[in-house]
């Protein structure tokens, strides 16, 4: 999770909340304020009891429920949006009994585990995601959501959304984010006249549509009299064949890891470290110094600039596509490092994109696991 470095003008002014809405309660645990749909305080990290459900704008318009509650669902391209179907009530891990709508075992009285803190995603065989919150926060606000088409090779999409830890809500509103960028993107075809240049130019029109989209559905999600709005960054990337496009907005990343060749880091962070780099200071010092993962650009309310920076480029060998948050690049930045882990976890998860993408976050989380952890990849065989 990054933190907003603030430019220019404050973050608009909230609208009033709407009438009959929940008034803004206190954390049991530190008095802090907290509003009704939060599920865990952000000044001491204590559960919550939400009391209000939060929507996210559907692309159709419609209102559609996030909930946390239960595993999050991948889509296979042209299926447009999808929700989570249905799963057995949760048990409890302590006990085996059963946990009550209240997060806990109403026999043992054990906190259960949420579904949102660890799930994983798999539209088709050569696609896959894996999210979690790792060791030291108390919930996970990154997001994932994938989709593609079955044939290897054919069309994928992946999106990475990071909540920024110090707004709240940002867990429902970079899920929200994440899912509303991934519906575009799927309903988005764009082939341009055919020819690389072209198919890149109308990818590039489909990541700002699809930012655009993401950054309303973060907006719905932000209670309207919070004074610290919910955001998130953005990482998109859409493989096609030979092609891949990418977006991004904020410090998630894409890269570029053939098995044999040149490692790519494909975006660019809008990020107080990238600047340094820029100027001329080492990446080791830069994303280790002072404002490191101070961000310039994200999604939410209080965003004076969304647009996102895309690019594309062709593939030429086999490899992975890999689109991350922070949290798994804190530990290895430069493209050359993830591409040797990625190598190694590769051969021993078989091969195969699940498999590496929770060996992904298992080692993430092996180096300390200080942030949340999101790693979605397509194989390019």
């Amino acid at each position: 999770m990054s933190d907003h470095l603030q430019t220019g003008a404050g973050p608009a002014p909230a609208a009033p909340p709407p009438a009959g809405s929940a008034a803004p309660a206190s954390c049991p645990s530190c008095r802090a304020a907290v509003t009704a749909a939060e599920r865990f305080c952000e000044a001491c990290g204590a559960p919550l009891n939400p009391t209000v459900e939060v929507a996210v704008l559907a692309p159709d318009g419609a209102e559609s429920p996030v909930e946390l509650s239960r595993p999050v669902s991948s889509i296979a391209v042209g299926q447009g949006a999808a929700e989570a179907a249905p799963v057995a009530a949760p048990v409890c891990a302590s006990c085996g009994g059963a946990v009550g709508a209240d997060g806990y075992c109403t026999t043992c009285g054990t906190k259960a585990l949420s579904p949102r803190d660890h799930y994983v995603e798999q539209p088709a065989s050569w696609v896959a995601a894996c999210c979690d919150k790792g060791i030291r926060h108390p919930r996970n606000e990154d997001a994932t959501a994938v989709a593609a088409e079955e044939p290897p090779g054919s069309r994928a999409v992946l999106v990475v959304c990071d909540g920024v830890s110090t707004s709240t809500d940002s867990d429902v509103a970079a899920l929200a984010g994440a899912r509303a960028a991934r519906d575009v993107l799927v309903g988005s075809r764009p082939s341009g006249l055919g020819v690389p240049a072209s198919r890149a130019a109308a990818l590039a029109q489909a990541f700002a549509a699809a930012t655009a989209q993401a950054n309303a559905a973060v907006v719905a999600n932000t209670a309207v009299d919070s004074d610290n709005a919910a955001s998130c960054t953005f990482a998109a990337a859409v493989v096609e064949g030979d092609l891949v496009g990418y977006a991004n907005v904020g410090d998630s990343r894409v890269y570029w890891l053939p098995d044999a060749g040149e490692a790519l880091e494909l975006s660019l962070d809008d990020s107080v470290a990238q600047v340094r780099i820029a100027m001329g200071v080492t990446r080791e010092e830069a994303e280790n110094g002072p404002q490191a993962h101070a961000i310039t650009k994200w999604l939410g309310r209080d965003s004076q600039d969304f647009s996102p920076r895309t690019g594309s480029v062709e593939l030429t060998a086999p490899g992975w596509v890999l689109v991350c948050s922070d949290g798994l690049w804190n530990y290895a930045s430069a493209a050359r490092d993830l591409q040797a882990l990625v190598a190694r976890l590769s051969s021993a998860a078989g091969g195969q994109p699940l498999p590496l993408a929770e060996a992904l976050v298992a080692w993430a989380n092996a180096q300390g696991g200080r942030d949340n952890i999101s790693a979605a990849l397509a194989r390019r065989a």
